[in-house]
């Protein structure tokens, strides 16, 4: 696309703003896009190619993730999770979820998608990891970013906690099912407070914070800015999906998250037995009944392919067990059950409504439609008004339900109509303060387990002060953007009080303990990177969490005999079923209640201080306590571009160790910000890496001392400041702002039709000039080289379907599957086709051609091709003057006609055309018990 004319803030100068589908990008010295737009749309479109550009290869590994095709190119370390993708039906939650948008949010995220198309492959050639891998960049469907939302996030409630639960309650009794309740491993959560306009040096509201997760390398998280005369807003978006959900800024109001800690997925224990025929039923409350099953193949590069049988019930997708006729406890069959899956709503509506938000309560309406993750929100806007709430979807059902797996043929166990309701508060007027830190607060209510209270006690610590200070009781002193960074990288850890309480009774300890002692209880209790005190409470903290470990008390948690650990359950869950990080996260607990009696607590505390003194090992907590990033490609070594980390998993500078396992950290603040509501100029942030996923360029890694040190970069909002790109003045081709036509799910359907276990199929009409590059993508793959089109420009597939639509006797069609498009459906009158002249053309015939998309088939999902032939054949014979069906298949496609004969099609003679020899194959409504 051509660049316009741009507004008077711009550096050249030149008013007026170009037409709604110019777009630029610049791009501040951090390397930060900052994308204007003439419209909404054109600006979804231009994050969509910004996005493909600056992180090709973190988005195909997205994609990848979605559709449980990532051990293709990653090998078997990768099988758990693409058999949990596929068995789980993410990428048709996805599709499902998109067909119910609503028709302006469709289109919104389809030109996202068309963005993120056109510039993969420049993208991909910038990224060295494609060649490393031997993988090309794939094409993203228009549901795509709906499956990344999804795939990032649905761990986040932490299901699997529910299985160490049922193990707990198994082995310890079931009063002891929440013994080692805490924010533990694999969960995410964060940081974020706000500070109203009292508490402030301008007078105006504050928000500030950092969201914990995984570190990943390139980050979770992009800095972005999205600017168009519909608004502009700066955020933290998350790479391959639209907008800025989390945490943005958009002038006139600023909002922020933390994971609530909610519970809103199930998990069912089911009874599955193979029929005769090899189906598979399940028992429900009202007996058994035939389920939903199917078989998928996971590529494994370097190693065989690996069979994934596909099985849904009325409670969800089974994502562990096998199908058994005799249940067993040590072979269970566990459904999920998850809001999207069940009500089709992913929550993508509310995304252009937060761009659009210019008050608290445009942003409190719009997060009224807010589904997945179930979040605690805080916003704030320039008059001054708040916002404390949850928002999300909680579905209503039985307490038990969230404790444990419960026996899905219970009717008691069900959902009921509705969701539940969801808190909100107003911020403190005392002390002008509001604080999130995946604490029992807000959303108590709707959770079990959350995080320990310190981060969240801490910070309302730090942000407060003496009682009595000011003339309206307000407490603390006034604070600036600048001052939050302090909040930001404070390191007390006090849940080592329980510990040291008990290391200060501990008996009758030889000299190098008592000294060890003496030394620990004068210690600031700072987990510092320069401090040898941190490391040393460090190593009694594992020492004491391994003692416990063999304490017979929790034998049964932690023996080496663990067959529901290794074999019952997929690896996948392994991080929620490992006993010694679930003891180290619930030491406080364990070192407090009566599990133990007080006297073995003391003399494991009491051990383990003679065995850290006798080391004599010291060294600072920052030599020990490194991050270690996530990264997708096997055998890439993270640079090691800062120095020590401080902080510990209870610290608000929290830098998740494994206590029991290793000093080093894979959790972590996976970016902070600071919204300053009185200048948006003066807001800051910080990536751990840069806004560059590319490895070598100058803004991949520039962000990384930064973060580590504890400093913000500042937030630019003058354009003046910013540089014009080289990508910015690259001419793109670019279609105008999509109308309904352009946008395959919104077009009036010729046929409709529901095949049961597959989802709803609906014929519409080509648009060539909106669908080229889609098809050109289809029929110039290796597989489609019976299409014939092989070597086709997409501009001769669109003068072919141009062509194709002219005729009366001819038509095209896109078949989608849930909103998605599928396949490519084109029927002809034969007595008007060259194939006429090849055959004795009988009255009534009527011909069809098939193309299926090439990210589906049959070597994806069994019996999806005989799925859409159920719907096109009950699309061609709801015509009574069709009594006949005629295919013409390439005879050398021995696929193709096994499939005909297979659905009922009786085979004919071959005849040649002008570019194929091929077999004819006949279908009578007879055949069917149709006549």
């Amino acid at each position: 696309m051509t660049t316009a004319d741009v507004d008077s803030e711009r550096p050249n100068g030149r008013s007026g703003h170009g037409p709604a589908d110019y777009f630029e990008v610049f791009r501040d010295d951090w390397g930060i896009p900052h994308l204007k737009a003439g419209g909404a749309l054109a600006l979804a479109r231009a994050q969509g190619h910004n996005a493909a550009l600056d992180r090709a290869w973190q988005l195909e590994t997205e994609r990848h993730r979605v559709l449980g095709t990532t051990a293709a190119y990653l090998g078997a370390e990768a099988v758990d999770w693409d058999r949990f993708a596929r068995r789980a039906r993410l990428a048709d939650t996805a599709r499902r979820c998109f067909g119910r948008l609503a028709p302006e949010t469709a289109a919104w995220v389809s030109v996202y998608v068309d963005g993120v198309n056109a510039g993969l492959a420049e993208g991909a050639a910038r990224a060295p990891e494609f060649a490393a891998a031997g993988l090309a960049p794939g094409r993203w469907e228009p549901w795509t970013p709906l499956g990344v939302w999804l795939s990032t996030h649905i761990l986040f409630a932490g299901f699997p906690t529910k299985l160490w639960r049922e193990e707990v309650a198994r082995r310890l009794g079931d009063g002891r099912a929440t013994l080692f309740a805490t924010d533990g491993p694999g969960t995410s959560g964060s940081n974020g407070w706000l500070l109203t306009g009292a508490r402030t040096t301008t007078g105006a509201p504050v928000i500030a914070g950092d969201p914990h997760r995984f570190i990943e390398d390139p980050g979770v998280y992009q800095q972005i800015r999205l600017a168009c005369p519909e608004f502009d807003v700066v955020g933290l978006a998350v790479p391959g999906v639209p907008g800025i959900a989390h945490f943005g800024h958009a002038g006139g109001v600023a909002w922020a998250i933390t994971n609530a800690m909610a519970d809103y997925q199930d998990l069912y224990r089911e009874q599955l037995r193979r029929t005769a025929d090899g189906g598979v039923e399940a028992l429900g409350p009202d007996g058994w009944y035939a389920v939903h099953a199917h078989t998928e193949t996971v590529e494994v590069a370097g190693g065989e392919p690996e069979t994934v049988e596909v099985v849904e019930t009325d409670r969800g997708p089974v994502i562990i067990g096998d199908v058994h006729d005799e249940p067993s406890p040590d072979a269970p069959v566990i459904s999920l059950r998850y809001p999207p899956r069940v009500t089709g709503d992913l929550g993508f509506d509310v995304l252009p409504a937060l761009l659009r938000a210019r008050t608290v309560a445009d942003l409190d309406a719009a997060l009224d439609g807010w589904v997945e993750p179930v979040n605690v929100v805080l916003a704030a806007d320039t008059t001054g008004a708040t916002l404390h709430r949850v928002a999300g979807h909680v579905p209503v059902r039985p307490h038990e339900n969230r404790l444990r797996v419960v026996p899905a043929h219970d009717p008691a166990y069900a959902w009921r109509e509705g969701a539940e309701p969801l808190p909100r508060t107003e911020v403190d007027p005392v002390t002008g303060t509001a604080v999130m830190a995946n604490e029992r607060g807000l959303a108590a209510p709707l959770g079990i387990e959350f995080a320990p209270p310190h981060r969240a006690h801490r910070i309302r610590e730090l942000l407060g002060a003496p009682p009595g200070a000011g003339e309206r009781g307000l407490t603390g002193p006034p604070w600036s953007a600048a001052d939050m960074a302090a909040v930001h990288t404070d390191t007390r850890l006090a849940s080592s009080r329980q510990l040291l309480s008990l290391l200060a009774w501990a008996p009758d300890l030889g000299p190098d303990a008592e000294r060890l002692r003496d030394r620990l209880l004068l210690w600031d209790r700072h987990m510092d990177a320069d401090s040898t005190d941190a490391t040393l409470y460090s190593r009694l903290r594992a020492d004491v969490v391994h003692r416990l470990a063999a304490h017979p008390a929790l034998r049964p948690v932690t023996g080496d005999a663990d067959p529901w650990r290794s074999a019952a359950y997929p690896p996948l869950f392994r991080p929620w079923l490992a006993a010694v990080p679930r003891i180290g996260y619930a030491l406080e607990t364990l070192l407090t209640v009566g599990l133990l009696p007080y006297e073995d607590r003391l003399a494991i505390v009491a051990a383990a201080a003679e065995a850290v003194a006798a080391a004599q090992a010291e060294s600072p907590w920052g030599q020990v306590h490194r991050v270690s990033p996530w990264q997708a490609l096997p055998g890439a070594t993270p640079e090691e571009v800062w120095p020590g980390l401080a902080g510990d998993h209870d610290c608000v500078l929290s830098t998740s160790s494994v206590p029991g396992i290793t000093d080093l950290f894979a959790r972590g603040p996976a970016a902070r910000y600071v919204w300053d509501l009185a200048r948006r100029e003066d807001s800051l942030w910080v990536v751990p890496f840069g806004a560059s996923g590319v490895p070598g360029s100058a803004h991949h890694r520039d962000q990384s001392e930064l973060w580590a040190s504890g400093r913000l970069a500042p937030v630019v909002t003058d354009w003046n400041l910013l540089h014009r790109t080289e990508e910015s003045t690259t001419t793109m081709t670019t279609t105008p702002e999509p109308t309904t036509s352009a946008v395959p799910a919104l077009r009036p359907a010729v046929h409709e039709q529901k095949v049961e276990g597959f989802g709803v199929v609906r014929l519409v009409p080509v648009d060539p000039a909106a669908d080229a590059g889609l098809l050109h993508g289809w029929v110039t793959e290796e597989r489609a080289r019976f299409w014939g089109m092989a070597d086709h420009t997409r501009e001769q597939v669109r003068e072919i379907y141009e062509f194709v639509g002219s005729l009366p006797t001819h038509h095209a069609y896109l078949a989608l599957r849930d909103g998605v498009p599928a396949a490519l459906f084109q029927t002809y009158e034969p007595d008007a086709d060259p194939v006429g002249e090849c055959y004795d053309v009988q009255p009534g015939d009527f011909g069809i051609h098939l193309l299926i998309a090439p990210a589906e088939g049959e070597g994806a999902v069994k019996g999806y091709t005989d799925a859409l032939l159920t719907a096109f054949i009950g699309y061609v014979f709801s015509d009574p003057a069709h009594l006949r069906v005629v295919v013409e298949p390439d005879a050398r496609n021995e696929k193709a006609l096994a499939r005909m004969v297979r659905v009922g099609f009786e085979l004919g003679p071959e005849i040649r055309k002008p570019e194929k020899t091929a077999r004819l194959a006949f279908l009578t409504r007879a055949a069917l018990g149709l006549a």
